[in-house]
């Protein structure tokens, strides 16, 4: 893998994380991540849009008329979805019911619009891939964390393990609405950090 491939791979992961960096997708970052395994499934739902959506899209790129190239990006993106969002419903019926109305709001999701039009369009398929990998990978250990942050914290248990026990004082706020916020500054804080001191 050439230097170019290996950077817009791993570009999503630290450099422009959709989350702690970009500060994009936030209406499913802060309102699926009560549990880890939420996290992870809103990420790998996301990341097979993102990587299927940025093929297509480089792949009509030139026969898209500039004028509707928004709508039929849009277009492309929702087929996908609407495939993810079946698949899931067919095989993880309880993981798709606990993501509920999210998975179909991965169709308006700037991250994917974003990449859409920032990079696939621009790019060859392969590029676009990479790119759609790695923007996707960063999205889901960015949801996992926060997800596992948030669960460890507000209910005592991760994946479904519970280590507080009966007489344990979970913080219940961090599973609540408020809680998403304050956990994901702890993180943004904690990334720029590491990120900061590998500079």
């Amino acid at each position: 893998m050439t230097s170019k491939s290996m950077q817009n791979l791993t570009r999503g992961i630290f450099k422009e994380n959709p989350v702690f960096v970009m500060m994009l997708g936030m209406c499913p970052t802060l309102g699926v991540t009560t549990s880890m395994a939420n996290g992870i499934g809103m990420g790998l739902a996301t990341m097979f849009v993102l990587a299927l959506s940025n093929m297509a899209i480089s792949l009509v790129k030139n026969v898209i008329p500039a004028m509707v190239r928004i709508p039929c990006y849009i277009v492309i993106i929702a087929s996908f979805v609407t495939i993810i969002n079946l698949l899931m419903e067919a095989y993880l019926p309880a993981l798709h019911a606990q993501l509920g109305i999210y998975i179909p709001l991965i169709v308006v999701n700037c991250i994917i619009l974003g990449r859409a039009e920032a990079f696939a369009s621009k790019n060859n398929i392969w590029q676009s891939l990479l790119d759609g990998l790695g923007m996707g990978i960063g999205f889901t250990i960015a949801l996992a964390l926060l997800g596992g942050v948030r669960e460890i914290l507000g209910a005592g248990s991760i994946l479904g393990w519970n280590f507080v026990g009966e007489d344990g004082y979970p913080i219940l706020l961090f599973i609540m609405p408020p809680g998403a916020f304050l956990a994901l500054a702890g993180l943004i804080m904690v990334f720029n950090k590491i990120s900061g001191a590998n500079k």
